[in-house]
């Protein structure tokens, strides 16, 4: 498959880019000793917001709002609120199973995070909305939905009418609705994936592939103690206010991520075909995209402790390679045996040495294919974004 490869070296002070669950950095043991981690989930999560900045067909949500956001979209119709939500509801229900919590508006949520688009969201209501035989259903069962009171023969009836509503909604196939315009305004869903246990049709395998962050060396997390002043404390009265410890630890990070190209550009991707037989997405579009996924892999930084550490870095190095066949390879091989300072140099630069010994290594070895190379900072962002680019069909 032809695809791109990003291997960065990046060096952060002071920081806690991503806590466990004892609020600690994250760690990980490669090489027999202790090495700084950052998940690649945590850092995925940093680069879907840059890239969501950067362009407008970045409009993916994970939620479980779905009868939220449904409901709205019903009653902005004029759909009345109670048949709307119970509407809504049953077509959330056909996408993940309902939960018995309900969010801040009252509304019931679903089990499982859903990563949705506007458009997406769109489709659904609209084809609730627009069906005649739900219409014609909603008046008499909005009445009902609405008395507190009902009769022994108005609950059949209430019954009766639900039992309708479910089995037209179920006849929408909502699954078909939301395919039919899948990506049109998501590009990061075919970046990052979707997976959707209960409806597999509306799995998206992701074009980007993402390693966890390790540092290239060892690193031990430290323990920072703070004191903070109570500013209307009596001046007669020793002491700070609030005393406590946070976990923090400095490293240079090698991290590593890819972009299958081809399979970003297939039917179930950016090359998808709308009713008309055009493409949903234009090559410039396409390449707008993966422009956007370079700059936000390059620039974003995990927000844990953003404020009060502001561990905000930018890559040292970045190697950048385009492939036209095989399997995206990463380098962490280069640091199993961790990075030590020597002769007058720092981490960084012993690990770039490092990076680019292994490199060679494996190029002549395995006589990898290499389409286009790209470095930084040798190469400017903007000249390594048109080299690359420019592979993008």
């Amino acid at each position: 498959m032809k695809h791109l490869e990003l291997h960065i070296l990046q060096s952060f002070p002071v920081a806690c880019l991503n806590r466990d669950d004892l609020n600690s950095p994250k760690t990980a043991i490669f090489g027999g000793v202790q090495r700084a981690r950052v998940s690649s989930q945590s850092w995925k999560s940093a680069i879907r917001k840059v890239a969501k900045d950067d362009l407008p067909n970045m409009a993916g949500h994970r939620t479980k709002r779905l009868v939220c956001e449904i409901t709205k979209r019903l009653v902005g119709q004029g759909m009345d609120k109670s048949f709307a939500t119970k509407s809504a509801e049953l077509a959330a229900e056909q996408i993940s199973k309902l939960d018995t919590k309900r969010d801040d508006e009252g509304y019931l949520k679903v089990k499982t995070l859903c990563f949705l688009s506007p458009a997406e969201l769109d489709a659904v209501a609209r084809a609730i909305y627009e069906d005649g035989e739900l219409q014609q259903t909603a008046g008499k069962l909005a009445v009902l939905l609405q008395k507190s009171d009902r009769s022994e023969t108005e609950n059949k009836d209430l019954e009766k009418l639900l039992k309708a509503c479910e089995n037209r909604i179920a006849k929408k196939e909502i699954g078909k609705t939301i395919k039919g315009v899948q990506l049109k305004d998501a590009a990061d869903i075919a970046l990052f994936g979707r997976m959707v246990a209960d409806d597999h049709s509306l799995t998206v395998e992701g074009a980007a592939m993402f390693s966890h962050a390790l540092s290239t060396h060892t690193v031990d997390n430290e323990i920072d103690f703070f004191a903070a002043v109570d500013d209307l404390q009596p001046k007669e009265q020793a002491g700070a206010g609030m005393t406590g410890t946070l976990e923090f630890n400095s490293a240079t990070y090698y991290r590593f991520a890819a972009l299958n190209l081809d399979m970003l550009t297939d039917k179930d991707h950016l090359g998808a075909l709308n009713e008309e037989g055009k493409g949903v997405v234009t090559q410039e579009e396409r390449r707008k995209v993966v422009e956007a996924f370079i700059r936000a892999t390059l620039m974003a930084v995990p927000v844990a402790r953003k404020n009060s550490m502001n561990g905000n870095t930018l890559p040292g190095f970045v190697l950048g390679i385009v492939r036209g066949k095989g399997h995206p390879i990463q380098l962490v091989n280069a640091f199993e045996n961790p990075v030590k300072r020597t002769g007058g140099k720092g981490l960084f630069e012993v690990s770039l040495e490092k990076l680019l010994e292994e490199y060679k290594s494996l190029k002549q070895t395995w006589d990898l294919d290499e389409k286009v190379r790209v470095e930084m900072p040798r190469d400017g962002l903007k000249q390594f974004i048109e080299k690359v680019v420019s592979y993008v069909k």
